[in-house]
């Protein structure tokens, strides 16, 4: 592929924005709500426009948002596999569980012509990550354009795009309901709080996201070029108590906040409570992020580990 290859993608004409996925990310559960509360303003702009586009605000998990947890019984953004959407049901099935059918139903189904055309799926993460897009592809052009317009719109807030190379039937997050989909995940920020400068970042972000559909609706050719993408390889667990199971250190001040900065081999990794400094025995330089995300105690990860790769995206416009 050439860098000046034109690609003509269809109309983006659905799009939904979810929060309270996790119900204790906060931020994206206060702007749902007050997209929400603008929605009639919206519809009312959109019914004067020639090609509305209609966008669905979503509260994903009301019962864990009021409870301020992450969830009810399990994780639901763990819950969106096919074979979990489309397995046999059950009245005592866990609640997510039935919420994520739920919202399939209402956003999909997955991998049908009838789902939503795009999904911006908003999170919190403890981490020191700034504001970072998560997706199953690495080439996905409608992803990894708005990404770009998102670097450009927010030149003081640093931008990652992450990749899971994960496939579609495996892919396990709302957001791979749509037809085009990404987390938009925004730290550091603890759960259960909101921050009003993580929460202004995610709201911008969202609007200029939606600038971005509406401009590549109405003809706008973006021009391409090149993106780094982090491509997830593994996870680390902390050091554990082999009889006990509890964990044995935490992550070392040297690599605490240091999300996508280099870690080297022998690069402190964690520090045992007895002040021991454990190093990475990996065997190349590769980018920590999640490090030490609260959520991910329970997950046994520690910090996620991933390759930067210099991806090139074609020209794009609607085919009409």
């Amino acid at each position: 592929m050439e860098v000046d290859e034109v690609v003509c993608l269809p109309r983006l004409s659905r799009v939904a924005v979810c929060g309270g996925t996790h119900g204790n990310e906060l931020s994206g559960v206060y702007l749902v709500r007050e997209l929400l509360k603008a929605e009639k303003k919206v519809r009312k702009k959109e019914e004067e426009e020639e090609e509305p586009l209609s966008v669905q605000m979503v509260l994903s998990n009301p019962r864990a948002m009021q409870q301020c947890r992450r969830y009810i019984d399990t994780d639901l953004n763990r819950c969106f596999t096919h074979a979990t959407l489309n397995g046999s049901t059950s009245d005592s099935d866990p609640y997510e569980m039935i919420r994520s059918r739920e919202l399939n139903a209402m956003l999909g189904p997955k991998g049908s012509p009838k789902a939503v055309d795009l999904v911006c799926d908003l999170h919190n993460t403890t981490a020191n990550m700034g504001l970072c897009l998560i997706a199953y592809s690495d080439c996905d052009w409608i992803c990894l354009h708005i990404f770009r317009h998102l670097q450009r719109q927010m030149p003081d807030i640093p931008l990652r795009y992450i990749h899971f190379d994960v496939s579609s039937k495996e892919s396990y997050s709302l957001d791979s309901v749509g037809k085009h989909g990404f987390a938009m995940e925004i730290g550091p920020q603890p759960h259960g709080v909101v921050r009003s400068n993580i929460y202004t970042a995610m709201k911008v972000g969202v609007q200029h996201v939606l600038d971005w559909v509406r401009f590549f609706n109405s003809g706008t050719i973006f021009e391409g070029g090149f993106v780094d993408v982090f491509t997830m390889v593994k996870h680390i667990d902390y050091p554990r108590d082999s009889e006990t199971h509890n964990i044995t250190a935490a992550i070392h001040p040297q690599l605490q906040d240091r999300d996508f900065c280099l870690l080297h081999p022998e690069d402190a990794l964690f520090q045992t409570f007895s002040g021991e400094t454990l190093r990475y025995k990996g065997n190349e330089p590769l980018y920590p992020f999640f490090v030490n995300e609260c959520a991910y105690y329970e997950k046994g990860i520690a910090l996620s580990l991933a390759r930067k790769r210099h991806v090139m995206i074609p020209f794009l416009v609607f085919k009409g």
